[in-house]
């Protein structure tokens, strides 16, 4: 392996579901700005992400609609029938 390929600055951080607030916490290199208290009391870095383990159909078994952008009221509001 390539010396200095991978990151070194591994630390502790949660991880956020935002379409069904679950949370977990593991290591990571991925860089934050927000921080969030933790279930232990310690202050941890926050990533957001809009699926997770917890909410994708794969894992769950249902199916589920996140719409995040607000696509289906673009595509509604685009091919509307003019009255």
């Amino acid at each position: 392996m390539k010396k200095g390929l991978h990151p070194e600055a591994y630390r502790l951080v949660v991880f956020k579901d935002t379409s069904n607030e679950s949370t977990f916490l593991t290591r990571s290199a991925a860089p934050s700005k927000e921080t969030i208290i933790w279930e232990d009391g310690n202050e941890y870095p926050v990533i957001k992400v809009e699926i997770s383990n917890t909410s994708h159909p794969f894992y769950t078994g249902k199916s589920m609609f996140v719409d995040t952008a607000g696509r289906i009221e673009k595509f509604k509001k685009r091919y509307e029938k003019k009255a």
